[in-house]
């Protein structure tokens, strides 16, 4: 069995050893296994705090789950909301002292698009590590239980698979920022593996939208900016939620399978 670390988001049931990263749910330590436990008892046994058995397929709800109530839900939130703040930032400017522009400060649609992809993955990320681990240990939606377990080193560290086990106080300040810390990153590498072709599309947008007078593009305070958001905002959401969604069901299901003592709090 691996130990998992309380998750300092949760109340533990009872003092584990901590680890250095976290995640977000926390079912009981399930009994020892007796030689004659069947593989399948086993996962029973360890689903005593409302979680469901892993799938061996996608089922229809939980295709409707990751890609309709997240995915399409991610779309139309994410965009609206980019949109407002868009509205907010950019529409009561005076564009003759403060000009709207694609590569020069003070207003840079450049510098907003790419700073916009970083946000948005850190904020997305925790909201999916809240609510898809409430769901599942609520029995809301079922693990997957098909994918099998990465080989590859970085692969499985990014997965919270084959951590070393960590001493430090449950819900201590160092906790604390160790479960950060490793929340933190993963949702960096997310943005980075998504800024090359999320910012390229948006500058290529950008470019058409403004209008070239003589050291850079130009922008009226509406409507373009507020559109580059709403669109950039949206098609971040609807491309990141779902992976991070199936994320949290895979790697729930594996530590169900594995009867590990405590899920996702690595």
């Amino acid at each position: 069995m691996m130990p998992w670390a309380t998750n300092p988001l949760f109340k533990p049931t009872v003092k584990p050893l901590a680890d250095v990263e976290a995640a977000a749910a926390e079912p009981t330590p399930a009994p020892s296994p007796s030689p004659s436990t069947s593989p399948r008892q086993e996962i029973t046994r360890s689903i005593d705090d409302g979680f469901k058995e892993p799938t061996d397929r996608f089922t229809a709800h939980q295709i409707f789950y990751i890609f309709i109530l997240d995915g399409i839900g991610a779309l139309i939130l994410s965009g609206g909301i980019n949109f407002a703040i868009a509205y907010a930032m950019y529409a009561t400017q005076d564009i003759t002292t403060r000009p709207i522009r694609l590569w020069l400060f003070p207003n840079t649609l450049a510098g907003d698009a790419a700073v916009t992809i970083f946000v948005q993955c850190l904020i997305t990320w925790h909201i999916e590590l809240f609510l898809v681990n409430r769901d599942l240990r609520k029995g809301g939606v079922h693990p997957i239980g098909f994918i099998p377990e990465p080989t590859s080193r970085v692969m499985r560290w990014f997965m919270f698979l084959d951590r070393s086990e960590q001493t430090h106080e449950v819900r201590s300040i160092v906790h604390w920022l160790s479960f950060l810390r490793s929340q933190i990153l993963r949702a960096l590498l997310i943005a980075v593996a998504c800024f090359p072709l999320v910012w390229g599309a948006t500058i290529g947008f950008l470019v058409i939208a403004g209008r070239w007078e003589g050291d850079d593009w130009y922008y009226d305070k509406v409507w373009a900016p507020q559109v580059f958001k709403l669109i950039q905002g949206g098609v971040l959401g609807l491309l990141t939620t779902p992976p991070m969604v199936i994320f949290w069901l895979t790697r729930c299901g594996w530590a169900l399978k594995n009867n590990e003592e405590r899920y996702g709090e690595r």
